[in-house]
Parts: C-alpha cells; structure tokens; sequence
C-alpha cells in the first residue's frame, strides 16, 4: 500500500522539488499550485509513479481530479495497487 511519505518522495524527485515535496499533506494542492508541475511532469510522475509501485496506469486514469491534491493522487495510487 502506497503511503503519503513515498508519494511524497516521488513527487519530489520528479518534479524537482528539492524537499519541498516532503512537508506536504493530503490537502496539499498540485495542479494550478505547484508551478513545476505541468504536462510534461505529469507525464515523469506517471511514470515513476508506474516503476516504483509496480502499477499500470492507462490514458483513461489520467484526470485533473487525480492530480488535483496530495490526497487525491494518493488515494488513485492506492486503488491501483489494490487492483
């Protein structure tokens, strides 16, 4: 099971946030807030996303509500890893 501590992680080596990632919370806003994150980030965080938890994630699953908080994100990554 995915945890906001590895999320975390993730979203922060991808997006190049050197730690700033690691101070965020389930309400944390990304999309719109997050200036590093943009089409071309979400593509790397897709795909780190894939590599370390071992999941697939088809065009389909990809929404701005999935991107749209910590929480969010977390919560798409765990229904993954439970399928």
């Amino acid at each position: 099971m995915a945890t906001l501590q590895e999320v975390n992680a993730i979203l922060d080596e991808a997006l190049a946030l050197e730690g700033r990632a690691l101070e965020f919370d389930r309400s944390t806003p990304l999309l719109g807030s997050v200036p590093e994150f943009d089409s071309m980030a979400v593509v790397s965080l897709v795909t780190a996303l894939e590599e370390y938890f071992g999941i697939s994630v088809d065009d389909e699953d990809i929404s701005a509500e999935t991107f749209e908080t910590v929480g969010s994100l977390l919560d798409f990554v765990q229904q993954k890893c439970e399928a």
